[in-house]
């Protein structure tokens, strides 16, 4: 397929995302004196704002490329919960995956900002699993939803809405209805997506989560710990980002390095969440792995030009992909 005819084939898809999502909040304010309760400053609060976080980072970018984002996560009963909600709401996303208890608490990552620099960070959160009865409501809304669905991601923030069992009842359900599954791990349950397509950790994360040493420079060290977690997880193909080395594929008898493009870098952040949602579209349009990993590399690096968490820019994405030729 062409570059055109990709992100024209974007549109028609379906993408079912399941993990867990966030609220952001920011506060801006100045700084004109000192607590007279602590050596700490005041800050006097002049503005506030919610984003999506966590996995509502992948429905944006998933969005942002054209694509329709279902996500299916547990949230709380509770005030930033509604807010949450909301801003599916308000931003025209889906928001009929989202189950709200009382029993749990909605994840939160308030940031206080006095003019440029981020003062404190607080998180209101928990990382216990869900309970079983949230886990069974869960299962039966994936699954509903997953009948129009072209590709599952996994984005997993170790918060506790994906369990051992979860995943495995997951992943082998879309292997049975012929869904094709990716995933973003983190440390808990690393080694516990048996069976999926496409597994997309960073660096760090693959050598933590196999507890190995690997020194990216070699390329003999890095395809051997490519090859021990594919056989380990028995996954279909691993897609590892490398941050300023670039990404290395593994998939379907093809492994490529790619490296990453000269840019000037603003903040990584958030490059991870576009990284999976191109190569979850891309998977899903069964597009050859070098034109994946190729696409998912340009689209990450692109993100890092820009402050703070943004989703791609699907326009630039498209105009940078034809010039390079992918």
């Amino acid at each position: 397929m062409t570059i055109p005819e990709i992100f024209d084939a974007f549109r028609h898809l379906n993408i079912l995302i399941v993990g867990d999502i966030m609220l952001d909040s920011y506060v801006w304010g100045k700084v004109e004196r000192i607590s007279p309760e602590a050596p700490v400053p005041v800050v006097l609060a002049q503005r506030k704002e919610f984003r999506l976080g966590g996995a509502g980072n992948v429905v944006l970018n998933v969005d942002a490329l054209g694509a329709k984002a279902v996500i299916c996560s547990v949230v709380g009963e509770d005030v930033y919960g509604d807010a949450l909600i909301n801003i599916l709401k308000t931003s025209g996303l889906s928001c009929e995956g989202i189950i709200q208890s009382r029993e749990r608490i909605t994840t939160v990552k308030e940031r206080i900002i006095a003019g440029s620099q981020q003062v404190v960070r607080v998180d209101t959160e928990t990382d216990q699993f869900i309970t079983e009865t949230e886990r069974q409501i869960l299962l039966a809304r994936v699954k509903q939803l997953a009948q129009h669905a072209d590709v599952l991601i996994f984005e997993d923030y170790d918060k506790g809405v994906l369990s051992v069992e979860t995943i495995a009842e997951l992943i082998a359900f879309a292997n049975q209805q012929g869904i094709p599954t990716v995933v973003d791990p983190k440390k808990r349950n690393f080694l516990h997506y048996h069976g999926a397509t496409l597994f997309k950790p960073n660096l760090k994360e693959l050598r933590e989560g196999l507890n190995i040493s690997v020194d990216v420079k070699k390329r003999d060290e890095l395809e051997a710990a490519v090859h021990q977690l594919t056989e380990v997880l028995r996954v279909q193909g691993t897609l590892i980002t490398l941050s300023e080395r670039g990404v290395f594929i593994d998939f379907q008898n093809e492994k490529h390095h790619l490296p990453a493009h000269i840019r000037q870098i603003a903040d990584v952040s958030g490059a991870g969440d576009t990284v999976i949602s191109i190569a979850a579209c891309c998977l899903a349009l069964k597009l050859p792995p070098r034109q994946l990993a190729g696409l998912a590399n340009l689209g990450g690096g692109l993100v890092c030009e820009s402050v703070g968490v943004v989703p791609i820019d699907r326009d630039l994405l498209k105009q940078e992909a034809i010039e390079e030729g992918l």
